[in-house]
């Protein structure tokens, strides 16, 4: 299966009152893995980004001057996401600003109509119910590091969110390409296990050793009455 966990930040919080994506991050994971594949833009939003937006994720209008209008990238985007279930925390707002974006263009799109959507803020909810379950929520109960995180940004929430989310659904482990990453492969709190590691040995008891086992098993069950591995066996 393919997914992207994908986020998206924005001028404003409704794309009803007119504000758009600024930014889009996705990471791609086939089978429960990272790929190392990403897709990363900000976006020129031909409007005002609100102050109180500015506070949240630092992205300021002199920043966005010069980026490519959604336009200009939707082509590209669309190419990246169709097919994929796409992997989303509080999936109906970011849906909500791409299907605003899509409908600008012709053809107009759907997201739904070309994409699986899994919310992981339900699914938090519904495995941690009346606790917070906000990104840095799940970050400190699943032991993904998110230090880095000062302001939200698209893509390193999305790269968060990829952890939280195999985590939280199994426990799979992720893989990075990155060759700065630390000797676990990632710098972010799951380790990926070799799936090409050589066989545990197993070293088995001696006659001796066995013999010796035995006869302490019967010295304990002398004081004792029994023991559950005599129980056991």
């Amino acid at each position: 299966m393919r997914q992207i966990v994908l986020d998206t930040e924005t001028t404003g919080i409704d794309p009803k009152e007119g504000h758009r994506i600024i930014e889009i991050g996705c990471v791609e994971v086939i089978e429960r893995e990272l790929t190392g594949r990403n897709y990363h833009v900000y976006i020129n939003p031909e409007r005002e980004v609100e102050a109180e937006a500015i506070t949240v994720h630092g992205i300021t209008n002199e920043f966005l001057t010069d980026k490519p209008k959604f336009a200009q990238v939707a082509d590209e985007f669309f190419a990246f996401i169709k097919g994929a279930e796409l992997v989303i925390h509080n999936a109906a707002f970011d849906v909500g600003f791409m299907d605003s974006e899509f409908a600008r263009l012709k053809p107009e799109r759907k997201t739904a109509e070309h994409c699986g959507i899994v919310d992981t803020l339900a699914i938090a909810r519904a495995k941690h119910p009346g606790q917070k379950n906000n990104l840095d929520a799940l970050c400190k109960r699943y032991g993904v590091d998110n230090s880095n995180r000062d302001l939200h940004g698209a893509l390193l929430d999305a790269e968060i969110l990829a952890d939280v989310y195999l985590l939280m659904t199994g426990g799979q482990t992720a893989l990075s390409l990155d060759a700065s990453a630390g000797d676990d492969g990632r710098s972010g709190g799951i380790r990926r296990i070799d799936s090409q590691r050589s066989a545990l040995t197993v070293v088995r008891a001696s006659e001796s050793e066995a013999k010796a086992h035995e006869e302490f098993l019967a010295l304990m069950e002398k004081r004792a009455g029994s023991t559950l591995w005599g129980k056991l066996q």
